[in-house]
Protein backbone atom coordinates (compact mmCIF):
# COMPACT_ATOMS: atom_id res chain seq x y z
CA UNK A 1 0.00 0.00 0.00
CA UNK A 2 1.28 3.77 -1.38
CA UNK A 3 2.09 6.29 1.36
CA UNK A 4 -0.89 8.23 -0.03
CA UNK A 5 -3.24 5.14 -0.13
CA UNK A 6 -2.32 4.86 3.87
CA UNK A 7 -2.89 8.21 4.59
CA UNK A 8 -6.15 8.32 2.95
CA UNK A 9 -7.19 5.37 5.01
CA UNK A 10 -6.01 6.78 8.33
CA UNK A 11 -7.92 9.65 7.57
CA UNK A 12 -10.79 7.80 6.28
CA UNK A 13 -10.83 5.89 9.63
CA UNK A 14 -10.80 8.77 11.75
CA UNK A 15 -13.88 10.69 9.82
CA UNK A 16 -15.62 6.97 11.26
CA UNK A 17 -14.47 7.54 14.68
CA UNK A 18 -16.07 11.22 14.35
CA UNK A 19 -19.36 10.02 13.24
CA UNK A 20 -19.41 7.44 16.02
CA UNK A 21 -18.85 10.63 18.22
CA UNK A 22 -21.87 12.42 16.65
CA UNK A 23 -24.29 9.51 16.97
CA UNK A 24 -22.86 8.90 20.56
CA UNK A 25 -23.54 12.88 21.81
CA UNK A 26 -26.97 12.36 20.31
CA UNK A 27 -27.84 9.03 21.96
CA UNK A 28 -26.07 10.76 25.52
CA UNK A 29 -28.76 13.51 25.31
CA UNK A 30 -31.68 11.16 24.32
CA UNK A 31 -30.33 9.43 27.66
CA UNK A 32 -29.80 5.93 25.70
CA UNK A 33 -26.30 5.11 27.32
CA UNK A 34 -26.46 1.71 26.48
CA UNK A 35 -26.22 2.36 23.09
CA UNK A 36 -24.30 5.79 23.63
CA UNK A 37 -21.33 3.37 24.93
CA UNK A 38 -21.53 1.15 22.00
CA UNK A 39 -20.49 3.73 19.74
CA UNK A 40 -18.44 5.74 21.70
CA UNK A 41 -16.28 2.05 21.71
CA UNK A 42 -16.52 2.19 18.21
CA UNK A 43 -15.54 6.07 17.76
CA UNK A 44 -11.96 4.32 19.88
CA UNK A 45 -11.80 1.42 17.63
CA UNK A 46 -11.99 3.30 14.74
CA UNK A 47 -9.09 5.57 16.03
CA UNK A 48 -6.85 2.76 16.75
CA UNK A 49 -7.57 1.90 13.53
CA UNK A 50 -6.97 5.14 11.75
CA UNK A 51 -3.22 4.60 13.24
CA UNK A 52 -2.57 1.23 12.15
CA UNK A 53 -3.53 2.18 8.77
CA UNK A 54 -0.37 4.40 8.33
CA UNK A 55 1.75 0.78 8.99
CA UNK A 56 -0.26 -0.66 7.08
CA UNK A 57 -1.05 -3.01 9.58
CA UNK A 58 -5.00 -4.55 10.06
CA UNK A 59 -6.88 -7.68 12.11
CA UNK A 60 -9.72 -9.23 11.79
CA UNK A 61 -10.67 -9.18 15.72
CA UNK A 62 -10.90 -6.76 17.55
CA UNK A 63 -9.07 -8.05 20.58
CA UNK A 64 -5.82 -8.36 18.46
CA UNK A 65 -6.36 -4.73 17.30
CA UNK A 66 -6.37 -3.73 20.97
CA UNK A 67 -3.50 -5.69 22.06
CA UNK A 68 -1.31 -4.30 19.17
CA UNK A 69 -1.96 -1.01 19.70
CA UNK A 70 -1.25 -1.29 23.27
CA UNK A 71 1.89 -3.22 22.61
CA UNK A 72 2.92 -0.71 19.81
CA UNK A 73 1.70 2.75 20.59
CA UNK A 74 1.05 2.62 24.43
CA UNK A 75 3.52 0.57 25.92
CA UNK A 76 6.16 2.45 23.92
CA UNK A 77 5.02 5.87 25.06
CA UNK A 78 3.61 6.86 21.72
CA UNK A 79 0.56 7.59 23.11
CA UNK A 80 -0.29 8.07 26.99
CA UNK A 81 -0.25 4.91 29.37
CA UNK A 82 -3.56 6.03 30.75
CA UNK A 83 -5.25 6.05 27.49
CA UNK A 84 -4.33 1.88 27.21
CA UNK A 85 -6.63 1.88 30.59
CA UNK A 86 -9.19 4.19 29.58
CA UNK A 87 -9.29 1.72 26.14
CA UNK A 88 -9.70 -1.22 28.05
CA UNK A 89 -12.62 0.54 30.12
CA UNK A 90 -14.48 1.41 26.96
CA UNK A 91 -14.19 -2.02 25.53
CA UNK A 92 -15.34 -3.89 28.71
CA UNK A 93 -18.51 -1.42 29.33
CA UNK A 94 -19.17 -1.65 25.60
CA UNK A 95 -19.34 -5.73 25.59
CA UNK A 96 -21.64 -5.54 29.13
CA UNK A 97 -23.62 -2.92 27.10
CA UNK A 98 -24.33 -5.24 24.16
CA UNK A 99 -24.27 -8.58 25.84
CA UNK A 100 -25.37 -8.69 29.42
CA UNK A 101 -28.76 -7.82 30.35
CA UNK A 102 -28.19 -7.05 34.05
CA UNK A 103 -25.76 -4.44 33.36
CA UNK A 104 -26.49 -1.13 34.95
CA UNK A 105 -25.27 1.93 32.54
CA UNK A 106 -24.38 4.97 35.21
CA UNK A 107 -24.60 8.07 33.27
CA UNK A 108 -21.19 9.48 34.00
CA UNK A 109 -19.66 6.03 32.25
CA UNK A 110 -21.55 7.04 29.70
CA UNK A 111 -19.75 10.33 29.96
CA UNK A 112 -16.75 9.41 30.47
CA UNK A 113 -16.59 6.92 27.40
CA UNK A 114 -17.56 10.06 25.37
CA UNK A 115 -14.63 11.80 26.15
CA UNK A 116 -12.00 9.08 25.92
CA UNK A 117 -12.97 9.08 22.68
CA UNK A 118 -12.85 12.78 21.73
CA UNK A 119 -9.77 12.73 23.76
CA UNK A 120 -8.54 9.70 21.56
CA UNK A 121 -9.76 11.14 18.00
CA UNK A 122 -7.60 14.40 19.25
CA UNK A 123 -4.87 12.73 19.82
CA UNK A 124 -4.89 10.36 16.41
CA UNK A 125 -5.10 13.57 14.36
CA UNK A 126 -1.94 15.08 16.19
CA UNK A 127 -0.80 11.73 15.37
CA UNK A 128 -1.28 11.50 11.41
CA UNK A 129 -0.53 15.02 10.84
CA UNK A 130 3.39 14.45 12.42
CA UNK A 131 3.65 10.90 11.14
CA UNK A 132 1.41 10.39 8.22
CA UNK A 133 3.21 10.99 4.61
CA UNK A 134 0.99 11.91 1.98
CA UNK A 135 3.16 12.15 -1.58
CA UNK A 136 1.05 14.21 -3.83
Amino acid sequence: MSPKISRELAEHRLEQAKEEVVACEALYDLKLYKSANNRAYYSIFHSIRAVLALEPIDFKKHKDVIAYFNKNYIHTGVFPNEMGRKIAKANKIREDSDYVDEFIVKEEETKEQLDTAKTLIKLVEQYIMKNGTNNE
